[in-house]
């Protein structure tokens, strides 16, 4: 029997869809909602809105499958990923690159027809610096988190300029944002799994540094930095004084979880703020969707 044949016959419709990292497509599209939303002000078109986050959406996953593409050989080293569709051998890697593909330039072009050149632009810039830059970096550097996080901060922009088309302070503001949460974010989670990252030979940050002291500072002041920058929204006009309140109850909490890290440097800190940072944006992004000027 081919290997091909073995492939077709082990792969079920959850790995395809598991090649798409639903669970951030998820979020990635929500953050694009919330660009789109806030940047409307005003009415929202739904048909506009429907296109800008479909098409966020199919570009987002076509990024996913092309990472998984490309890091293959270093998820099979990793217990955390050893058993992904591609490293496990249940996908071919050319028949994700093609799925990926199509994603990819169906949602590229949605969002040129319906949302916009500058959208599309700025959907572009987000896929190809997230497998270009971060991707690669990964392998070579910690700084690649700092790197990862620009297309990571992206889709609210893409959203902003599908429902203005044009991009002023308010996008810059949400991108500062998105930027600004997966510092803590991320070192948490390579804090968990940082022997993981070891065995694959990605330098993370948690990796080169052993006793944790450098990466509890960084992940507490960007959690300060944070928690400052979620206010500007309402200085802005566009947010709420109930947004302001909400924004600085949830920035000192993800701080104090973030300084507990810095503190106690241990993996039951590391996972609070894992889980901190995890409510945190969706319950920030909420707010500021629901307490409009």
């Amino acid at each position: 029997m081919s290997s091909r044949t073995v492939v077709l016959q082990r792969a079920s419709p959850a790995d395809w869809v598991e090649l798409t990292k639903p669970r951030i497509t998820a979020l990635v599209t929500f953050t694009a909602l919330v660009g789109f939303v806030t940047g409307a002000g005003g009415d929202i078109a739904v048909t506009a809105l429907a296109a800008a986050l479909v098409g966020t959406a199919l570009v987002a996953a076509g990024a996913a499958v092309f990472n998984q593409v490309l890091e293959r050989e270093t998820d099979a080293r990793m217990l955390r990923t050893r058993l992904r569709p591609l490293p496990a051998g249940r996908v071919r890697p050319v028949e994700a690159a093609a799925l990926g593909s199509a994603l990819t330039a169906v949602g590229l072009l949605l969002l040129l027809w319906r949302s916009g050149s500058l959208a599309a632009a700025v959907a572009l810039a987000t896929w190809s610096s997230y497998l270009f830059l971060y991707t690669p970096l990964k392998r070579r550097t910690p700084l690649a988190t700092l790197v990862g996080a620009v297309p990571g901060a992206l889709p609210p922009v893409i959203g902003w300029a599908a429902a203005r088309q044009s991009l002023d302070g308010g996008a810059f503001l949400l991108f500062a944002i998105l930027f600004l949460w997966q510092v803590p974010h991320f070192l948490a989670i390579a804090w968990l799994y940082r022997d993981d990252y070891a065995r694959a030979g990605l330098p993370m940050l948690p990796v080169l540094d052993r006793d944790g002291s450098f990466t509890g500072r960084q992940a507490a002041v960007h959690s300060l930095a944070l928690l400052l920058v979620s206010l500007t929204p309402a200085a802005a006009g566009l947010g709420s004084s109930v947004y302001l309140a909400g924004a600085f109850a949830l920035g000192v909490a993800l701080t104090l979880f973030a300084l507990r890290l810095a503190t106690a440097r241990d993996d039951d800190a590391a996972r609070g703020l894992f889980l901190a940072s995890v409510l945190y944006l969706p319950a920030l992004l909420s707010l500021l969707l629901a307490a409009r000027p």
